[in-house]
């Protein structure tokens, strides 16, 4: 009897000392947590229910728990999965599964979100959001604008064709029907006014806007209007010109047209405009997204061969195929043409050091999709963290620009862009430590996505 009864005592505490345990859907052990906004490395143990951040405790803690999924992160560097502000699912039906094959390859490389910048592909985008947030398919969260607005004869298919107020509401009215995340401006055909009226609409219904910006308007105007960023450099080189009225001007009498402009643009900048037009831009909170790495990749296309990229053989043919139309652009370029992309291109890299250190918010992208050359999705993100720490921004700030500003940008940061308790659980595990070295944001050893752990080098291998 006296065995029985102290064997039920024992059980019975066993129990208890068992209902104490907190379960969790998964725990990151001991890993070296990077607070994006500070720097400061802590070492913490991260657990995750439903996909979101629900404790930390530091390594010293002695916490009672269970849970079946354990990552021992010892030696490991922790920070919010990468966002990528500037990427593009396109090209028709016929790439349909080809765009669809990009999705792993932003999981492998870290990025656990996407800003899809406009394309033609919207249908299918839409399902795979949906398959994504199901467990069903393996990707990055995909804020997307859908179709872009430009004016008639677009340059890109699928645009929508706005030239007066009531097909600018109409436009508006349909991306909001379709439920994009964000409006896509584009400048290949559409006029000055029809675009700042783009830009005060989608402003008036409280939609976040980017876009490029037809040079038959200034930069303050634009900013003026309300438009949330701007996408890629040469808007705003056209802003820090002296005589940006008197090119306008000229753009607007058809006596220049964009490419011409370049070299007066460059000819023209002016240090304390530029200041001004940085002030305007932080004044207003507007964007910049500089795209260094498709700079820096097209513009030495006549020198660079690309046929050994480790990442070529991820791109279905069909993809490299559109690859053709930029290459032979590139290489049937005049000696002149050539030196002064290559120019622009250093100029650039200095305009995204001075925006920088100005306080303007930039939004690191890739602008990776087909039609843009040895652009490749994944990848071609770290690169362009590379490229801004080259123009000598810290690895800190660089790393601000991808999930954290992203975030803030879309107004998702209640959600997403640092590792808080109640924010949702995407993050990346690196084996080394990027805010030491850049190009350490390519050691991914584990990917999180809610609940989900991926391993990179499992899905390169399928």
């Amino acid at each position: 009897m006296r065995i029985n009864l102290l064997f039920l005592v024992v059980l019975m505490l066993f129990s208890c000392e068992e209902e104490k345990k907190e379960h969790f859907d998964l725990v990151i052990k001991n890993g070296h947590c990077i607070d994006i906004v500070t720097g400061e490395i802590t070492v913490k143990t991260i657990f995750i229910s439903e996909g979101r951040i629900v404790k930390f405790s530091t390594a010293n803690s002695n916490l009672n728990y269970n849970t079946e999924n354990l990552i021992d992160a010892k030696g490991k560097y922790i920070l919010p999965g990468f966002w990528d502000n500037h990427v593009h699912f396109r090209g028709g039906k016929d790439l349909i599964e080809a765009n669809k094959a990009f999705l792993k390859l932003y999981i492998a490389n870290g990025i656990t979100t996407v800003r899809d910048a406009g394309g033609d592909l919207t249908p299918s985008i839409m399902e795979w959001k949906k398959q994504i947030a199901k467990g069903n398919l393996i990707g990055p969260t995909i804020y997307t604008s859908g179709p872009k607005i430009d004016g008639p004869n677009a340059r890109w298919a699928g645009s929508l064709v706005v030239e007066n107020e009531e097909q600018v509401n109409k436009a508006l009215d349909s991306l909001q029907q379709i439920k994009t995340d964000f409006v896509k401006i584009y400048e290949s055909t559409i006029s000055g006014t029809a675009y700042l009226s783009t830009v005060r609409e989608a402003r008036k219904r409280d939609l976040i806007t980017s876009g490029h910006m037809p040079f038959s308007v200034t930069l303050e105007e634009t900013v003026n209007a309300g438009l949330g960023a701007v996408e890629h450099l040469y808007y705003v080189l056209k802003g820090c010109s002296r005589n940006e009225k008197e090119i306008t001007e000229a753009i607007l009498n058809k006596e220049l047209s964009f490419w011409q402009s370049m070299a007066q643009l460059i000819a023209s900048y002016d240090d304390e405009t530029a200041q001004k037009t940085f002030q305007l831009l932080k004044n207003n909170n507007t964007y910049v997204v500089p795209t260094l790495h498709i700079g820096n990749t097209l513009s030495y296309l006549d020198e660079e061969n690309h046929e050994n990229d480790q990442y070529l053989k991820f791109m279905a043919p069909e993809i490299v195929e559109t690859y053709k139309g930029r290459i032979n652009s590139a290489l049937s370029a005049s000696p002149k043409a050539i030196k002064n992309r290559k120019a622009l291109n250093t100029l650039f890299k200095r305009l995204t050091k001075s925006l920088s250190d100005s306080a303007v918010k930039l939004l690191a992208g890739s602008d990776s999709g087909a039609y843009n050359s040895y652009t490749y999705p994944g990848i071609s993100l770290h690169n362009e963290l590379e490229a801004m720490v080259a123009t000598g921004m810290s690895p800190l700030k660089a790393l601000q620009t991808s999930a954290y500003n992203g975030a803030h940008f879309l107004k998702k940061e209640t959600h997403y862009g640092t590792l808080e308790v109640g924010k949702v659980s995407d993050m990346v595990l690196l084996n080394k430590n990027p805010l030491n070295e850049i190009s350490n944001t390519k050691t991914v050893f584990r990917v999180v996505k809610g609940n989900t752990v991926f391993d990179p080098k499992e899905i390169l291998s399928k």
